[in-house]
């Protein structure tokens, strides 16, 4: 039987965070404890990919969920990108790393389809766009429930016409990148609050919340607007689980590290982190072509991971990242969930 979101144990989704921070353990962890967590296809192969779900498979009998980035035409101007890359060339000789050149990726978008339908994982999200009705159907028909990451009504419509199952409401108050079909388009400001209200009245579809959730209070609030579940990433950072990278993880409790803002410096699109000298320097002149500007950082941001640098690489936080701690997935998910049944 497919599985019905309102018939969750724990109302909470653990979000999937590509790049490092997602792990079969901190997915199989947020699932046993009741909850969903969810493993991210973003950046690796289609067999990693696979092997991460066989790995989160192993680790737990519980409906386990993933999430792939719906790939588009890259928005990028060879010249803008050489002009940023000139830029980038003092911070590429300081840690001593190449500036990659860019290439066309769909991030293995077939291939991965291919993978979920063949794994049938209980759920499958989208982000940056909504997968086509025929996918959808495919992988419904697999037992799959496919969930849409929206950020505005048009979209909320466009992703419930192609047969959406769910959508995921994400709010500007969200950590990483915006889930936004339209990577020119600054996302918009509208609160979480209002933007779900907006679509939990407009469609009948199972509605989950994100964006700036990092305690029970806030998952009530969010509950009792219509959401059937919250799903929380900034909030499992510092998980045990987790996979953040030691420089990730001292920045989040980094006093001197005081605001996050939105910024496309890093991957060309745009993303809430942590305010750093890489923001400071460079969110000005970088300019929108994702997956292009994505390319050309990594190195650098490797570099400066492995230096123990937290001013050359993206520390991707949502807005109450003041109010996370560290300890077991499982006993985050009881203390978000705490007064929900």
């Amino acid at each position: 039987m497919p599985l019905h979101l309102q018939d969750l144990a724990i109302p909470i989704l653990g979000a999937p965070m590509a790049g490092g921070p997602s792990t079969p353990a901190l997915a199989a962890a947020v699932s046993d404890a009741g909850g969903l967590g969810f493993v991210a296809a973003g950046y690796l192969t289609a067999d990693k990919f696979a092997e991460v779900i066989a790995g989160t498979r192993a680790l737990t009998s519980a409906p386990i969920g993933v999430n792939l980035f719906v790939p588009q035409p890259s928005a990028a101007n060879a010249d803008e990108l050489e002009r940023y890359r000139d830029r980038l060339a003092p911070l590429a000789d300081h840690y001593g790393a190449e500036i990659a050149r860019p290439h066309p990726d769909d991030d293995a978008w077939q291939s991965k389809i291919d993978v979920v339908a063949d794994t049938a994982p209980e759920v499958a999200s989208f982000t940056f766009g909504c997968p086509t009705p025929e996918i959808i159907a495919r992988l419904r028909d697999r037992g799959v429930l496919v969930a849409v990451t929206v950020t505005s009504p048009d979209e909320a419509a466009a992703a419930v016409a192609a047969g959406a199952d769910a959508l995921v409401v994400q709010g500007p108050e969200a950590g990483g990148h915006r889930g936004t079909f339209d990577p020119v388009v600054r996302p918009g400001d509208e609160p979480l609050d209002s933007l779900l209200s907006a679509i939990v009245a407009a469609h009948d579809v199972p509605v989950i919340a994100a964006g700036g959730l990092s305690s029970a209070a806030d998952v009530r609030r969010v509950l009792h607007g219509g959401a059937v579940a919250a799903q929380a990433g900034t909030a499992f950072l510092l998980a045990e689980e987790a996979g953040t990278n030691a420089v990730h993880r001292g920045a989040l409790t980094d006093r001197n590290f005081t605001e996050t803002v939105v910024t496309r410096a890093f991957s060309g699109r745009y993303a809430r982190g942590l305010a750093n000298d890489f923001t400071a320097r460079y969110d000005d002149v970088a300019p929108l072509g994702y997956p292009d500007v994505n390319q050309m950082t990594g190195p650098l941001r490797r570099a400066a991971v492995a230096a123990g640098d937290p001013h050359g690489t993206n520390l991707w936080a949502g807005t109450a990242w003041r109010e996370i701690s560290g300890g077991s997935a499982a006993d985050i998910v009881a203390a978000l969930a705490e007064g929900t049944r």
